[in-house]
Order: C-alpha cells, then structure tokens, then sequence
C-alpha cells in the first residue's frame, strides 16, 4: 500500500518543481509553535495610549504601560496582572520590579502629567465646560486609618472608604481624578479639585456643572467668589414667581411638554456675583412620575389619618396633639411642583436649550464612574496605604481615558471591544528554517473598527524607559 502511495504521489509532481522548506524528515509531525498573542487588542490599546499622549506623560515607563492594558483587558491585582499580560502575549516585568515602579505613580506630579494630557485632548480653553460627580470606594477592613474611614455611602455600606471626585469633559472623557477622606463631605470635594485642575493648566475660567445635590449655598457662594461660572441644579422649596405666573395667565390649560420659563435673578450692589438666572423646565414624564408617587403618599397618609395603618414617616401627615391630618396645603404646592426641573446658571447670554442640555450631560460623569467601578473593577481591593492607593487610582484613570476615547471612535462599548478582540491571536511557526507567522482574518466591523483606531497617529514618539526584572 505505501508503495502504491509513493508511485502515486510520483506521477501526480512529474514535471514539476519541488519547494524546498527544510522542513527534513519531521515534515509528517506538528510544526512547532514558537508564540503567541493577543495581537490585534494588544496593538489597538498600546497604540490608543499612545495616540492620547501617555506614553511621553509617562516617559516611556513601560511597566505603568503594560499596568494600563492588563486593566482594561481583564481588571485584576497587580500581582496577578503579569498572568493576564502573558495570555495576552505581553513580556511582563517582574513583580519586584512593580513595586519599585508603584510609588512614582503616586507623585501627584505624575497624576499631573496624566491629567495634562487629557485636557490637551478635550482642547480646554476659556469657558470650557466640565463635569463633576462624586462617589465612594469601600475597603473590607473594620478599621478606619485616617484616609479610609467610614461614611457616607451611596451603596449603604459601613465599612471604610474613600470618596473620589471625577472631572471630565461635556462627552465624558476624564480630565481629573482626586481621592478625598472617606468621612469627607462630598459638597466638600469639589472646589479643591477644580482649583487644582485649573491651576495645573493655567485656566482662567470654566463653566461647572453640577448636580442640585453637589453643591450646598456655601458651596455656591465660593463657586462665585472664585468668579468661575457654573450650570447648577437647582432645588426647587417653593413655587417660582414664574411658574404660579404661568397657571394665573393659563388656567385650567395643561403645561405643554418642553416648556422652559426663564426667572431673572440680578445681582444687587452688596452681593459680591454676578448676574443670574434660573431656568424652569416641564417634562410630562417626569410630572407622571412625580404625581403618581404623591398619590401613593397620601393614600398612606389617609389610610394613617383613618387608623387603619400605623403612623410612619410621611410628609403629608400633620400632627397637632394628638390629632392626625393630611397637609393639604403642601399637598397642592407638591402637585404643582411636579413635572418642573430648575436649572441655575451666571452665563445669563445662553439659550436654555444650551444650559439644561449641558446640564443633562452629568450621565456622562456616571457612565465614567460606572465603567470604573466595573469594566476596570476601580475597587482597591489589594491596597491599604495611601501612596498604593493613589497609584492604582492613576492607573484605573488612564484605562478609563483609553477606554473612553476608543468607545469614541469606534462605536462599540470598551467591554465588547476587549471580549471580541482578544479572540484574534497572531500565531509565530517555526517550520524547518522558516519562521511563519499566521493569524486569523477579521470580521469587517471589526476590521473597520481597528483601521479607525490605527488612522490616529502617536502624540509623541520616545524611547521606551528600560525595565529590569
């Protein structure tokens, strides 16, 4: 049988050349691999983080590098990070090497340079907009240390924790991250980062948008001491002059979707700002909502007034001795509330549409926080010194800018761009004398996305900083 096979193969190449491979006489077994990686996600994200200016930030520190692509790949300890990088066909530096590296990181002259970048890339100038939220981190320890203390939480949680302020741009993008006492109060955070920002960058002047929430009336009145500008929520204690105005010159008519009054607020000679207004926007939506919880209130506080369910927390229940009633007097000023939304502002030359649709960019200040939290897992776990912390928070806040200007240009969440691509590996063969290097074809929304990703060329290019293990 092998003979025929031999005769065979010889009259199917008579006339023809043979190519020599040198493979010799182990033609017939597994050709021997010699690598392989994650080429196509890896070279996206190096070249994402070099387009955006971090790798001359960071003067070519390839450890803080390769720390900013394992996080986004799959958010680990850094201790395990080398194991995520060597999937990923990464030469990783040695956990010792790591640790040496780890308090440069934390040099707020490092945090310096990183933020720079991002704002070279958000192109800030003069009355630049910017965003800024709050949140928290906890720590699973019973025992506060002057910087992770327990506070107030949003998650309900007891342990200690650090508050965290985020800046970022009118699209999201990040521009600051400072880390605060976990007892701090949050309407506390935010003028200390601004000043430090603008400071850091030689800005004159931004506008701040802020939720109703963020800023207290000391808050506000620093905000316009420091003659910065701002777009704030703004709560709503009593009925506007405007509103009442509205439903005295259109009774009975319902309040079309959408409708914006405007209420002047100039400054007088002895208050120290300058000229204001609030805005007042009805959504019919949010009235909906806002209504149905009212009926739902006062049917409880009827039920309570009746005696038919025990008194419990209600703001529509008024007790004067020891007699039970409904307050209906705040009863209809809730009702005539709902639906309004009030939006305070000192850029009084503005159209509304501008003023609330700036405001109502705050989700992208959440959506940051959300990927933070959890495609980058910002959760300092396997940090409990201060210096520790502050690195790991500059490396989440790179993978978080990366991240973000990659979901920018093409399209697809940073999680389903990471899950996808580091399915394509780039495969290295040795075949005899010959080194073959073999890959998978992309799909075309893939491939579109990767050659938008690669049409950006590098901020600067430098010699990487070397790295001993």
């Amino acid at each position: 049988m092998e003979l025929l096979k031999t005769v065979a193969r010889q009259r199917l190449a008579a006339g023809q050349g043979e190519l020599d491979l040198g493979l010799g006489p182990s033609a017939g077994g597994p050709l021997p691999i010699l690598g392989s990686r994650m080429a196509v996600l890896v070279d996206a994200l190096t070249h994402a983080y070099r387009v955006l200016g971090f790798d001359a930030a960071a003067g070519g520190d390839e450890v803080f590098a390769q720390l900013v692509l394992a996080r986004i790949m799959e958010p680990t300890s850094k201790l395990d990070s080398a194991r995520v990088l060597a999937e990923a066909g990464v030469p990783a530096a040695s956990y010792p090497t790591l640790k040496r590296h780890l308090p440069r990181y934390a040099d707020p002259a490092w945090r310096q340079r990183l933020s720079a970048v991002c704002a070279r890339h958000a192109g800030l100038g003069p009355s630049s907009l910017v965003l800024y939220d709050v949140s928290t981190l906890y720590f699973e320890t019973d025992e506060g240390d002057g910087f992770r203390e327990p506070g107030f939480s949003k998650e309900r949680r007891l342990e200690p924790q650090i508050t965290i302020g985020l800046l970022v741009d009118a699209a999201g993008f990040p521009l600051a991250v400072e880390a605060f006492e976990g007892n701090r109060a949050e309407t506390t955070t935010m003028l200390p980062t601004i000043r430090v920002f603008m400071t850091a960058h030689r800005l004159t002047d931004v506008v701040i948008v802020a939720d109703a929430g963020m800023v207290s009336s000391a808050n506000q009145r620093a905000i316009e001491a420091e003659g910065l500008s701002f777009i704030l929520g703004a709560k709503i204690p009593d009925i506007p002059y405007v509103v009442r105005a509205w439903h005295e010159t259109n009774p009975g008519r319902d309040i079309p979707d959408g409708l914006v009054l405007t209420q002047p607020w100039p400054a007088t000679p002895g208050d120290h700002r300058k000229d204001q207004v609030i805005h007042y926007q009805y959504r019919a939506d949010r009235a909906r909502r806002t209504l149905r919880g009212i009926d739902q209130q006062v049917a409880k506080a009827q039920r309570a007034v009746e005696g038919k369910a025990p008194v419990k927390r209600n703001r529509f229940i008024t007790i004067t001795g020891g007699a039970k009633s409904i307050n209906r007097t705040l009863e209809t000023k809730t009702r005539t509330l709902a639906g309004w939304k009030g939006y305070v502002t000192d850029v009084v030359d503005t159209d509304p549409a501008f003023v609330i649709g700036a405001y109502h960019q705050l989700w992208q200040v959440e959506k940051s926080f959300r990927m933070s939290k959890h495609d980058l897992q910002a959760r300092p776990i396997f940090h409990h010194k201060r210096e520790s912390i502050q690195a790991h928070l500059a490396v989440v806040f790179t993978a978080l800018a990366v991240s973000r200007w990659i979901e920018a240009e093409t399209g697809w969440s940073i999680k389903k761009f990471v899950r996808t691509t580091r399915r394509y590996r780039e495969v290295t063969i040795k075949a005899g004398e010959h080194t073959l290097t073999a890959a998978d074809p992309l799909p075309e929304d893939l491939a579109t996305a990767i050659n938008t990703i690669h049409t950006h060329r590098p901020a600067h290019q430098i010699e990487p900083s070397r790295v001993s293990g």
